[in-house]
């Protein structure tokens, strides 16, 4: 009997640091994830990503007029978009640099161990 190894179960044996970025403008997060992933291979660390999650879109429908004409709406939409990022064998250089990086503002990124 020829005994399988299962692929997740080496993955997982190597430390790694999942970080997951969110902002509203594309451009933006784009910059961001590009900061962040030369920040950690310039460190020694190798990078799996980014992975784009899909986009969130929230929408609202507000009416135009206070009083009469209920029928006129207008519709206003709010995307969110997310990317993912894999940071595999990071070194205390890695953490240290991560936790210094300035990103433009409306970025927000969660860093898990």
């Amino acid at each position: 009997m020829v005994k399988q190894t299962d692929k997740k179960g080496e993955e997982n044996s190597h430390q790694r640091i999942r970080v997951k970025i969110r902002a509203y403008d594309h451009k933006i997060i784009d910059q961001a994830t590009r900061t962040i992933i030369e920040t950690a291979q310039r460190s020694g660390a190798s990078v799996k990503g980014p992975i784009p999650l899909p986009t969130e879109k929230n929408r609202y429908t507000v009416i135009k007029s206070p009083f009469i004409d209920k029928d006129s709406r207008e519709q206003y939409e709010m995307r969110v978009h997310k990317r993912l990022l894999d940071i595999i064998d990071p070194v205390a250089k890695t953490i240290e640099d991560m936790s210094n990086l300035n990103l433009p503002a409306g970025v927000d990124v969660e860093i898990k161990m």
